[in-house]
C-alpha cells in the first residue's frame, strides 16, 4: 500500500505567514523556512514580531479566512486521493489551519498547536521533533510505501526518509543544494512525479 505525505503551504495553500505580512505590512513576517531552515529560530522571531506589533489570534485567522488553496490544488489532491492514501505533513498549527481544510474537503492533517492566552500568541506546542520524517518513519513501520512532495527546507527529512521524494516549486537554493530530488513546477507535472514514483508507475493509470 503507498501512501502521499504532502507539505501543506507552498504546495496546497499559499505561505500563511507571506499573506499576513502583506495584509499588516510588516515586511519581517515574510520569512520563511524557505529562508530560515530552523524552525525554532523562525518561530520565535515570527512570535516576537508579532507581541511587538500587537497582533492576536483573530488578526492571524482573518487573513486565514480570506485565503484559498492554490490553483489547481484541490484538482490535484482530489485526483491524488484516488490513487493514494494521503496524509499532510504540515508545520503549521490547527489553530490556523481549519478553514483551508475545510476547502481541500477536511484531509488528514498532522501538525503542532499554538498557547493562545487571551486570544494572544504566547508559544506553540510541536506534536514532536523532526515531525515529519518521524511520520513517514512510523509509516514505513507500518509497511507503507511513502512518497512525498514538498517545497522547503524543513521538508527535506520527508523527501528523504519517503521511497520517493518530489520538489515542488521550490526556490532555486534548494533545488541547487538537493538536486537528487526531481523538481516540479505545476501540478500536472506533479501529478506525473507521483504517476511514475507510483509502484511500476502504474498510480494513477486506473
Amino acid at each position: 500500500m503507498e501512501i502521499a505525505c504532502l507539505d501543506l503551504e507552498g504546495v496546497l495553500i499559499p505561505e500563511i505567514w507571506i499573506n499576513v505580512a502583506e495584509r499588516t505590512g510588516i515586511e519581517a513576517l515574510r520569512v520563511t523556512t524557505r529562508d530560515i531552515p530552523d524552525y525554532d529560530v523562525l518561530m520565535r522571531q515570527r512570535l516576537a514580531i508579532l507581541a511587538q506589533h500587537d497582533l492576536r489570534l483573530a488578526d492571524v485567522q482573518a487573513v486565514i479566512d480570506d485565503m484559498g488553496p492554490l490553483d489547481g490544488a484541490l484538482e490535484f489532491l482530489n485526483w491524488l486521493r484516488t490513487c493514494f492514501q494521503v496524509v499532510i505533513l504540515s508545520d503549521t498549527f490547527y489553530e490556523f489551519a481549519a478553514p483551508l481544510m475545510r476547502q481541500l474537503g477536511w484531509p488528514t492533517l498532522f501538525c503542532h498547536h499554538l498557547d493562545i492566552v487571551e486570544d494572544r500568541v504566547v508559544g506553540y506546542r510541536l506534536r514532536q521533533t523532526d515531525a515529519k520524517r518521524r511520520a513517514v518513519q512510523a509509516l514505513h513501520e507500518l509497511n507503507f510505501t511513502v512518497i512525498a512532495a514538498g517545497d522547503s527546507y524543513n521538508d527535506i527529512p520527508m523527501l528523504a526518509e519517503a521511497d520517493a521524494g518530489i520538489l515542488f516549486r521550490p526556490p532555486a537554493r534548494v533545488s541547487r543544494e538537493f538536486p537528487h530530488f526531481p523538481v516540479t513546477t505545476t501540478f500536472a507535472e506533479m501529478r506525473t512525479a507521483f504517476q511514475q514514483a507510483g509502484r511500476s508507475g502504474s498510480a494513477g493509470n486506473q
